[in-house]
């Protein structure tokens, strides 16, 4: 009864639309067509992963609430989620996130663990309808096929159509942890850092000043001890490893652990640096250059890091990032993304090396931070 997710094709138009009970009244199958007009039952059954609880999924409660009086909600056990994802949530936080979510509806929902696929809904003698989307309708009808053959009346399915995102494909539980979109389906990076050359502002400046992360200290003239205890605190990450700057990308080849993504400039201290000679080329499947002037984000950096956490996400590839410029404020841009889990860090001069694990919280600091940028003109 995995009946709450979405895919990530299948280009739908309709941003931001209402959602549409798009299969009502149609045959989907010999012998199962869905009963339509307008009834209301008195339980539905509901059934999904729900991690992350995004627009789509609240528009598919919605939904339902308006055709059943109660809903028992079956949320996959984390036994059987984190098979399909280490990142999902646990049980208890996606049930938590539901209920704040859909506080005004409380009393008409009910919890339960799913186990199974199909959980009770073959065997439910209550419930009258089943609220799904169309990758589950197959399901759906499976199971008014199973309770068919046991005697049982056939679950009115109640089929929402997907809400789609800014790029007019579906919202997903997937695509938010793989850091193409936050939870309302809008882009982590406005739009004009892809045309325009952007100039950091003294307010954004300001903000900056502090690390974004936790420092982990160490000594600046032996920089692999505190690498050393970085790695040790990431070992079961979940995502890249992105280094910025050429003595953390330096440091990370010399203790045997290449970045999967580094990026590198030739200075540290914004000076010459001998030591960027060491870096090996060679250890990257890909190798990109783009140019952004110190103080400046560009859309030649973007497309850069956009490539190079494509290319490792799904190709599985490593990418060597080489700025003409600076690339101290490309964590402004890892950050929006980079897939939750990633491990984003760069050296504090002096000071150590601050690490951030990339998550929804560092994407909406970056976003914001992002917007007090101001065009070139």
């Amino acid at each position: 009864m995995n009946h709450g997710t979405t895919p990530q094709s299948d280009k739908r138009p309709g941003v931001g639309q209402a959602p549409e009970l798009c299969c009502e009244g149609r045959r989907y199958a010999p012998g199962h067509t869905t009963t339509g007009g307008g009834k209301i039952h008195e339980v539905g059954l509901i059934g999904g992963t729900f991690d992350r609880f995004h627009i789509g999924h609240r528009n598919l409660f919605i939904s339902g609430l308006s055709k059943c009086q109660a809903i028992e909600v079956w949320i996959t056990v984390d036994s059987i989620a984190r098979k399909k994802d280490i990142r999902i949530n646990p049980w208890e936080q996606r049930v938590e996130e539901i209920k704040q979510a859909l506080d005004a509806y409380s009393e008409r929902l009910s919890f339960h663990k799913l186990t199974n696929l199909h959980g009770p809904a073959p065997t439910h003698e209550q419930a009258s309808a089943i609220i799904c989307t169309s990758e589950t309708m197959s399901e759906c009808e499976e199971i008014n096929t199973m309770r068919g053959e046991s005697g049982l009346s056939e679950l009115e399915i109640i089929c929402v159509e997907h809400t789609t995102s800014w790029d007019d494909f579906p919202i997903s539980s997937s695509r938010i942890r793989n850091g193409e979109i936050d939870r309302e389906g809008k882009r982590w990076i406005p739009e004009s850092f892809e045309t325009s050359v952007m100039i950091m502002t003294s307010e954004v400046e300001a903000e900056l000043k502090d690390p974004f992360g936790e420092l982990i200290p160490g000594p600046e003239d032996n920089p692999s001890v505190a690498m050393s205890e970085v790695l040790d605190l990431t070992k079961n990450s979940h995502g890249p490893l992105i280094a910025v700057g050429d003595v953390t990308v330096r440091t990370l080849q010399d203790i045997g652990r290449t970045a999967d993504i580094g990026l590198i400039d030739g200075r540290t201290k914004r000076q010459v640096w001998v030591g960027a000679d060491g870096i090996d080329p060679s250890l990257y499947d890909l190798e990109f250059e783009c140019t952004s002037p110190a103080g400046q984000l560009t859309p030649s950096l973007l497309n850069s890091c956009q490539t190079a956490i494509t290319s490792w996400t799904e190709e599985d590839k490593s990418s060597l990032i080489i700025v003409e410029g600076e690339e101290d404020l490309a964590p402004l841009l890892l950050h929006p993304l980079a897939p939750i889990g990633s491990v984003i860090l760069y050296g504090q001069p002096g000071k150590g090396v601050v690490i951030r694990i990339c998550g929804e919280d560092a994407k909406q600091r970056c976003r914001r931070l992002l917007s007090g940028f101001a065009t070139s003109e």
